[in-house]
Order: structure tokens, then C-alpha cells, then sequence
């Protein structure tokens, strides 16, 4: 398929038989996933790469197809947040094909040997990684998954079954439809990568029936109403989380200077996303050098403060707390702020209220900071650390396909590595079991 041109148009309407094309779906990915799971690492690597250098060719047709996106949007009444997750331009576009080709750089997970021993009777055994199979990946606005996903899939050996929001199909669609190219270049099956091309959502509920048996895990990527669903109603494994109710906590033994720059970039560097500090946790033996400052910086910077009674009395501007605010994901400049008693209350609130997301502790006081990092059982906990850390491509993955907090094997960012799980190959010389 070198040099051929990318064709890609959505159809209108969902095919009639919308379980049977699914069905078909996700025979073909298994199909290709067979493929995928032997197919060595330098192969794997030139797909991703020539994928990259498709997405980069194929940018006027991917804009175009985002303007189509976007008019659509606009004409719905979408808000600025939304158009802005939804908007491509050259440098986005450019963004997206560096992100494939970062992957591509990462070592290739399958086939790494984790553990090995030897028995008594001779055997060797040998826990090696392997792909999980057929990934379903459902998002929402943002066209960007569509590479970050497809490309983390096929890096640890995965096909993978796509199905983007409504708003962004025509965008998505055009950015798999140079994806695939790519793995065609390389003699991959473009059945590796499969789209789903329209918005019915019952596609959705045949993805979180299994397809038949198809897929393996499902990797919801979007708000609670579709993370909510999913975790209620897939018959599959999922890797999720539904909130990110994330706290700082400033301990008694915090530096301000630290704790006040390291608070605004976790709040307000970007307030939509799922590592934004929502919760500010203050320990009561600093609350007369911290709380005002802290709270201060926080309104000045254009954030609204809900707080206890003490956090109410150190500025006007503070609007009182209700019961639930403890409990919300804000997704917005809004953090709610508390007095705690000590290091325990702290530990406390964070099991009662949080989301097992991302936490983080700023002190000075390496003890305090061991329990908290040992306690907080959240898939991400930080030391004297911006909460907006909670990222693959910060963690060195390259990219992620989502953050899990669950209790799987994937938690925390999921990138390739985790997109992989493991078999056992023993090694005998006629051995018998008496």
C-alpha cells in the first residue's frame, strides 16, 4: 500500500444489521490479533512508525474532516472546553504522529521473561509477558485517543476495536484510516486496528457484551455517564476510573514557597483533567503560616475556594463548603479546601472521600512522607509533586490508554506494558509427575 491514497468518508448512518457488523468486527480483529501477537518487534516498530508518517501526510484530510467535526459541534451548541478538546490544527496533528512515534521507540513488552526459577525435578520455569488479545477502546471528543490508543495496542501486540464519540467521528475516522495505512506499509493486517464508523449506541452495548467472545478487556476514555455505563454494564474486564477526585494534603513540616507553586500547578495548570488537585487538605499545625497564603494564591489565580469554617475566615472571597463538595470531581477552577488535625485525619479523609486516583503529601518530613505513600491506597501517590503528574507520557510510557484505579494488574497509567498480561513456558528433559 505504499504511496496509495487515503480514502475515508462516514457513513451517515449506522448499517442496518448494527450486531452483525460488530460481530464481523470483531472476528476480523481476532483474526488479526493472532497475527499481531507473533509479529516481531521490528516489525511492530515500522508500522508505528510508518503510521506516524501516514497521520503527518494525511493532515489536510484530517483537518478537513475536523472542520466537518467542529461546524457540527458549533451548530449543537458544544461549550469552548468542548471545542477546544475537540480542535485539531498542524501543530496537534504534528503532536499526535510524535506521540506514535514515541511509542514506537519504547522497548516491545512481549516476550520479556519477568521471572525465572528452576525445580527440584529439573523443570525450568519461565512467567514471560503476552499480549491480552482484543482491546474495545470507547472515548469521547477527543480525535487524539484514536492514535494514543491504536498505537499503544499494537506496541504490546494487541488488536484493537475503536469506538470514538459522536462529535469526533469524522476526525477519528480519518486519523485510523492513515493509522491502518501505515500497518499495511509494514505487512501488518489493517484488521489490527478496527473503527467503529458511526455514532448508534448500540455499538457501544455490543462492545460491552463481548462481541461474542471477541474482546478481551474495555477501556472506557470519557466522562462519568460513559465510564459509569460501562463499568455497570460490561460482561468483559474493564481498566477505568470514574472519578479523580484528587487531594493535596500540606503537612505541618511542608515549605510554603514549595507548597504554594506546587498546589496552583496541580489545581490550575489544566482544570478538566483527571489529575487536577480537586480537595486541598491543610494540616492544623501550619494552618497559621499556610491556610491564607495558600488560599489566597488559589483566588488570585482565578480559582474558587469552598471551605470549612477556618478556611472561610482567612478571606471573604471563600464560599462555605457544603457536605458534598468533599465528594466532587470538579473538572473546573473550583478546589475545596479543609483543616485536618494531624497526618491520620488526613489519611482518613482521603480513604473516605477520594477516588484511589492520585494523591499527593508536601512535607519535609521524610516519616510522614513514607506513611502517606504506604496508606493513601490510590493508584498514584506523590511526594512534594504536582498532581498533573498522573500521566503515561510522564511516567515514560510514551502515551496511555487511560488511568485504572481498580485492583488489576493495570493500575495507574496504562501504557504498553500494561496492555500486556503473561503465560508460563516450562522447560523440561522428560520429566514425569509421580
Amino acid at each position: 500500500m505504499t504511496g496509495a491514497p487515503i480514502e475515508h468518508a462516514v457513513p451517515p448512518e449506522a448499517p442496518a444489521d448494527i450486531a452483525g457488523h460488530m460481530a464481523g468486527l470483531g472476528r476480523r480483529a481476532r483474526a488479526a490479533a493472532r497475527v499481531l501477537a507473533v509479529a516481531d518487534a521490528q516489525t511492530k516498530t515500522a508500522a508505528l512508525k510508518a503510521a506516524a508518517h501516514r497521520i503527518r501526510a494525511a493532515a489536510p484530510a484530517i483537518l478537513a474532516a475536523n472542520a466537518a467535526d467542529l461546524a457540527r459541534a458549533r451548530a449543537d451548541g458544544m461549550s469552548a472546553a468542548f471545542l477546544d478538546r475537540l480542535a485539531l490544527d498542524a501543530g496537534r496533528i504534528s503532536a499526535i504522529a510524535d506521540g506514535v512515534e514515541m511509542v514506537a521507540g519504547l522497548p516491545d513488552p512481549v516476550g520479556t521473561v519477568t521471572e525465572r526459577w528452576t525445580r527440584p525435578n529439573g523443570l525450568a520455569i519461565e512467567r514471560v509477558r503476552t499480549p491480552l488479545g482484543v482491546i474495545g477502546v470507547i472515548y469521547e471528543s477527543r480525535p487524539n485517543v484514536t492514535a494514543d490508543a491504536a498505537a499503544l495496542c499494537v506496541r504490546a501486540g494487541n488488536a484493537v476495536i475503536l469506538r470514538g464519540g459522536s462529535d469526533s467521528l469524522q476526525s477519528s475516522g480519518a486519523i485510523h484510516a492513515a493509522f491502518v495505512a501505515g500497518l499495511a506499509e509494514a505487512g501488518l493486517p489493517e484488521d489490527a486496528v478496527q473503527f467503529v464508523p458511526f455514532a448508534d449506541r448500540a455499538a457501544v452495548g455490543a462492545m460491552l457484551a463481548g462481541l461474542g467472545g471477541a474482546l478481551d478487556v474495555i477501556v472506557p476514555r470519557g466522562g462519568k455517564g460513559l465510564v459509569g455505563r460501562v463499568q455497570a454494564e460490561a460482561r468483559v474486564p474493564v481498566f477505568a476510573h470514574l472519578d479523580g477526585i484528587v487531594h493535596v494534603y500540606v503537612h505541618a513540616a511542608a515549605d510554603l514557597a514549595m507548597a504554594r507553586t506546587v498546589l496552583l500547578n496541580a489545581k490550575m495548570r489544566r482544570t478538566g483533567i483527571c489529575g487536577a488537585a480537586e480537595t486541598l487538605l491543610v494540616d492544623r499545625a501550619c494552618a497559621d503560616r499556610m491556610l491564607a497564603p495558600l488560599v489566597t494564591a488559589l483566588l488570585d489565580a482565578g480559582c474558587e475556594v469552598r471551605g470549612d469554617a477556618a478556611t472561610q475566615a482567612v478571606d471573604a472571597r471563600v464560599v462555605p463548603a457544603k457536605p458534598e463538595d468533599w465528594d466532587t470531581e470538579y473538572e473546573d477552577a473550583i478546589i475545596s479546601v479543609k483543616l485536618v488535625s494531624d497526618l491520620d485525619e488526613a489519611i482518613a479523609h482521603i480513604e473516605g472521600h477520594g477516588s484511589h486516583h492520585t494523591d499527593s503529601i508536601l512535607t519535609e518530613d521524610a516519616e510522614a512522607a513514607r506513611r502517606f505513600l504506604a496508606e493513601v491506597d490510590s493508584a498514584i501517590v506523590l511526594h512534594n509533586a504536582s498532581t498533573q503528574f498522573a500521566d503515561g507520557g510522564e511516567f515514560g510510557f510514551g502515551a496511555e490508554i487511560g488511568i485504572a484505579t481498580g485492583r488489576m494488574h493495570a493500575r495507574g497509567p496504562v501504557g504498553a506494558e500494561q496492555l500486556t498480561t503473561f503465560k508460563y513456558r516450562v522447560h523440561g528433559s522428560g520429566q514425569t509427575r509421580p
